[in-house]
């Protein structure tokens, strides 16, 4: 879809492939005039950097600045998952790919779902807290990081997914008022879920840049 935009707008490239992603940040930077294009805008895929840090901000740090090199176009990137306490963190920076990475993106998301339900079979209710975690990560072309944050958004996991809304983990994450993640409409989870507390301090961020 070709989107108008005014020609003073900052506009940032999105490392990600992943759709639901770039509308959920599409979505808040979008009216503070910050123009967010995804990786399928490119005419040709840079080579994807390896995503072998131990924490969600080291992951947004290699993915921002690599693409931002590759591309020669500011860049943000965002590593999140699912910390699990239960499991010491997992499946974490693992998440995307806890189940293995053959098969299309909504198999891996159901098979991952279907293995971190059988991981906590014996765990009680009480005991299965976890939280999604999100770090962002804004680079331009030569290496510098101009804006990071991160947000998180807490509950436990469901015996059971729920809701149709969302991707990933969002229909096993019970939230405080009984819904899950995947329960709530897009403009209420935009506002509560940790992408969009990461995205929204980050507008912050940005918006003094341009100033």
């Amino acid at each position: 879809m070709v989107r108008s935009v005014p020609s003073t707008a900052m506009q940032i490239l999105l490392a990600t492939g992943n759709p639901h992603k770039l509308d959920e940040v599409l979505a808040i930077l979008a009216p503070l005039g910050i123009d967010v294009v995804g990786l399928d805008s490119l005419g040709t895929m840079p080579p994807e950097p390896v995503e072998d840090a131990e924490t969600f901000a080291g992951n947004a740090r290699l993915k921002a600045r690599g693409y931002a090199a590759a591309t020669e176009r500011r860049c943000l990137a965002d590593d999140s998952g699912l910390a699990v306490d239960a499991l010491d963190g997992a499946p974490g920076v693992r998440s995307a790919r806890y189940a293995g990475t053959e098969s299309t993106r909504d198999e891996r998301d159901q098979a991952n779902n279907a293995k971190l339900l059988l991981a906590l079979r014996d765990i009680p209710p009480d005991l299965r807290t976890a939280r999604f975690v999100c770090c962002m990560c804004v680079a331009d072309p030569n290496g510098t990081i101009v804006a990071e944050s991160r947000g998180t958004f807490d509950g436990v996991i469901t015996t059971a997914p729920r809701g149709t809304n969302g991707f990933g983990y969002d229909p096993l994450l019970e939230l405080e008022d009984g819904r899950t993640s995947a329960e709530l409409e897009p403009d209420e989870k935009n506002r509560r879920s940790h992408r969009g507390q990461a995205t929204l301090a980050l507008a912050a961020m940005l918006g003094r840049l341009s100033a």
